[in-house]
């Protein structure tokens, strides 16, 4: 029955701030960022002033778990929704800091004043009653800087009230007290509680969790494994939280490594942040792993599984053959996650497994379109440390994998589903020859002569078969279109932009819509000087006068005054021999010649590798 599944209660905000001051709800430490505004912690304090409503909290209950003598824990109240109300309450009534989303320490303080306030009791309901504080409400006579004086358990109106009169002679003291009653009264304001069972299931409970959330900043299912493990102290579940917390935002922002030093002194005396060290001079930004993806890495490659839900599960301490909840089964846990995260910040493994990738032509993050194929191409590398696959083997492995999962868009949707599937596959024939069974399965004739060709035939320079293209042009070293020394390569490190084969004003002069003359197989990465030397002429034009500069040596578009040059620069960059014929009224022809071509480049690529 519904009614099981969870209780309808209230707590008043004192009381509610003090089960997390007591533990009893777990609020981590460094849960997310603080993402409200300060306006928005004002807007709530003057909705609790007012007695407007504010939203139920809802807390989950973690299930009970069995000890090895048998007896059973009782686990602390998880947060479902209300994280950055109460962080906001905590911050505005009890003076705590919050984290911001640079992940820094600051305080929030806000002001109230009394002027204000009586005027909204005298029916004037615009009155500005609270403040996020400046130092002009620190100067104000008028304005008391910060509420969370009045909250202090030493707050006492008696000595209060004659100060501020004192100083505001216009203020009438019994009116004074009214308004702070009021003020102080927001303690014992009834807050709507919904406590889930400890009975529901973990995917019904993470589905409740995403779903509110939604609606308010988008949390994921790694979001509630950080505050699985965030809540458990016991095993070290703050700790581990905060080193997946500290890489993902290190390897953005190298850094901020000295901030944390500085001001996690718990956390810096631990051997952890010397693990993270390496991270203050990391210049790598094609994988830049979130925290979902340092959570998903270590999961799969450590505990053979890959639904995050399972992973909420076993840090419960779920049996899943017996439905029981265990102690040993939570120490497992831990301590396998411990080991997957201290793998997966590793500076030589993340670093061997980049230059595989790197290596293969992914050079820029504009070559990646999700982490979910990367993920699982870390999580593969990493399986292959453990295995006896020669070393000289493994990073071939990682590149085709990785190629064939952008390829074939096999993590695109459903991605748990698609890992489960394959961490099964590889725990009963392993790793290499899974890769062979996909292999044999989908690399047909038909997929590279059809397949590839038509998934070329889009307008998205981030369309993924495009981007393997891109990638087969970084790894044969392709010198750009009618160049004789600027590669495709040095023009995306560069952050060079890609141009069209046939000109997109020859192309609109020519009344061609933008999805006709954006299409993946008209363009093509040049050389600026190249670019211009093009303009808006027809391709029958300007690569006519790229030949007869191989005559006359005299460079007029491009750089290129060899034939058989020429020639070779064409088909290393998939343009038709006959080109040089080609008006608008060959585009159609163009387009289909040049995805056949850039098909043919793709499988020379991949069977490269």
């Amino acid at each position: 029955m519904a009614s099981e599944n969870f209780t309808n209660t209230s707590l008043t905000i004192k009381g509610l701030l003090g089960l997390i001051e007591a533990n009893d709800i777990a609020i981590p430490e460094i849960q997310r960022p603080f993402v409200w505004k300060n306006t928005q912690v004002r807007d709530l304090i003057d909705s609790l002033y007012k007695g407007y409503p504010t939203g139920y909290i809802i807390l989950w209950k973690n299930p009970n778990v069995k000890l090895k003598d048998g007896t059973f824990s009782s686990g602390k109240k998880i947060i479902i929704d209300g994280q950055q109300r109460i962080t906001a309450l905590m911050a505005a009534v009890a003076s705590r800091k919050v984290i911001n989303s640079d992940f820094r320490e600051i305080p929030i303080n806000i002001a109230f004043n009394p002027f204000a306030a009586l005027d909204f009791l005298n029916g004037n309901s615009e009155a500005e009653i609270f403040a996020v504080q400046t130092p002009a409400h620190k100067k104000s006579k008028h304005w008391i800087p910060d509420i969370a004086e009045i909250f202090k358990p030493t707050f006492a109106s008696w000595t209060f009230i004659p100060k501020y009169i004192e100083q505001n002679p216009e203020m009438n003291g019994d009116n004074l007290q009214k308004v702070l009653t009021i003020l102080k009264g927001i303690e014992t304001t009834q807050v709507g509680v919904i406590e889930l069972s400890e009975k529901l299931d973990i995917d019904v409970v993470t589905d409740i969790f995403i779903r509110i959330n939604s609606k308010g900043t988008p949390l994921s299912q790694g979001d509630f494994v950080m505050s699985k493990m965030a809540a458990d102290e016991v095993h070290g579940g703050n700790t581990l939280r905060k080193i997946i917390d500290y890489f993902s935002h290190l390897a953005v922002a190298p850094n901020y490594f000295d901030y944390i030093k500085e001001n996690d002194i718990t956390f810096a005396s631990t051997p952890y942040l010397t693990k993270l060290e390496w991270l203050k001079d990391d210049k790598e930004t094609v994988y830049d792993p979130k925290c979902d993806d340092v959570i998903r890495v270590a999961f799969m490659h450590k505990l053979k599984r890959a639904k995050l839900a399972n992973l909420v599960q076993l840090l419960t301490g779920r049996d899943f053959e017996t439905r029981e909840f265990k102690e040993e089964i939570i120490e497992d846990t831990f301590n396998k996650m411990y080991e997957g995260v201290e793998n997966v910040i590793s500076q030589h493994n993340f670093t061997q497994f980049m230059i595989a990738i790197r290596s293969a032509g992914f050079i820029s993050s504009k070559m990646v379109t999700s982490n979910m194929a990367l993920d699982f191409a870390y999580t593969i590398h990493l399986l292959l440390r453990d295995s006896d696959v020669p070393v000289a083997e493994r990073k071939r492995i990682v590149q085709k994998w990785y190629v064939l999962s952008v390829l074939t868009g096999r993590y695109s949707s459903s991605p748990e589903s698609k890992f489960s599937r394959d961490i099964r596959m590889i725990n009963e024939m392993g790793v290499p020859n899974v890769l062979r069974s996909i292999e044999d399965a989908i690399l047909s004739e038909n997929f590279w002569n059809v397949a590839v060709t038509q998934d070329l035939t889009v307008s998205s320079t981030s369309n993924p078969t495009y981007l393997v293209y891109l990638a087969a042009q970084v790894y044969f070293n392709d010198v750009s279109l009618l160049s004789t020394n600027i590669t495709v390569r040095e023009l995306i490190n560069l952050g060079g932009d890609v141009h069209h084969v046939f000109p997109k004003k020859y192309l609109i002069n020519n009344n061609f819509s933008r999805n006709q003359y954006n299409q993946d197989a008209n363009y093509a990465y040049l050389d600026r000087p190249v670019n211009e030397s093009i303009g808006k002429k027809a391709p029958k034009e300007y690569f006519s006068l790229a030949l007869e500069q191989c005559e006359t040596k005299v460079a007029k578009c491009g750089s290129i005054i060899d034939k058989d040059q020429l020639f070779e620069n064409l088909e290393t960059n998939c343009i038709p021999a006959n080109v040089f014929d080609m008006g608008h009224e060959n585009y159609s022809e163009f387009l289909e010649q040049r995805r056949l071509l850039m098909a043919k480049k793709i499988r020379r690529y991949y069977e490269s590798l």
